[in-house]
């Protein structure tokens, strides 16, 4: 990642996206801790504190998640991450997303991975995505902006090799989704 910021400051879309810091350990566990966050997702305890609180400290010492907050409120909405791929020398993936669950179905994570493809597509051509292979409401989410599957893979991300279903998004296939989105 030579070169490339994984923890930038940037905005717009009603949506800003800043280095995580431990100031934002309650704001962020306040938008996890919903059980329904975690439902579709492999660790589904994760909205209580003694679960939460490790994967915050786990967030903290990558030195790539963000914290997502709402332009108008303030209000911490969430968190992605940017981190090489594992298998791919020389290119990016993003990951470890969650949204509060009273932003799901709308804009709020078009908007992030807008901001986050902006940002990435200055550096590569390419975006890569890993989900686990029961988390079907992000393997949708990742299709519907225009990442195509590619392969399954057993991948070290974030802790021991686990499979994983890896999506790409190339330039092209996203610049075709804003333009159809016309957002």
């Amino acid at each position: 990642m030579t070169g490339f910021n994984p923890q930038p400051s940037i905005s717009g879309y009603g949506i800003a996206l800043a280095p995580l810091c431990e100031a934002d350990r309650e704001g962020l566990f306040a938008a996890a801790a919903h059980p329904e966050v975690w439902a579709g997702h492999p660790a589904k305890d994760r909205y209580k504190p003694e679960v939460f609180h490790p994967y915050f400290d786990f967030l903290l010492e990558t030195g790539h998640a963000l914290a997502i907050r709402d332009s108008a409120s303030g209000e911490i909405i969430g968190t992605s991450s940017f981190y090489p791929a594992p298998d791919h020398e020389n290119s990016i993936s993003i990951g470890f997303t969650f949204l509060t669950n009273s932003r799901w179905g709308g804009t709020t994570n078009f908007a992030v991975k807008r901001l986050m493809h902006e940002h990435a597509f200055a550096h590569f051509d390419e975006i890569w995505f890993h989900i686990a292979p029961d988390n079907i409401r992000s393997q949708k989410a990742t299709s519907k902006l225009g990442a195509r599957f590619r392969y399954d893979a057993a991948l070290e991300i974030g802790g021991p090799a686990k499979e994983w279903k890896c999506y790409a998004l190339s330039q092209k296939d996203w610049e075709a989704v804003v333009k159809e989105r016309a957002f």
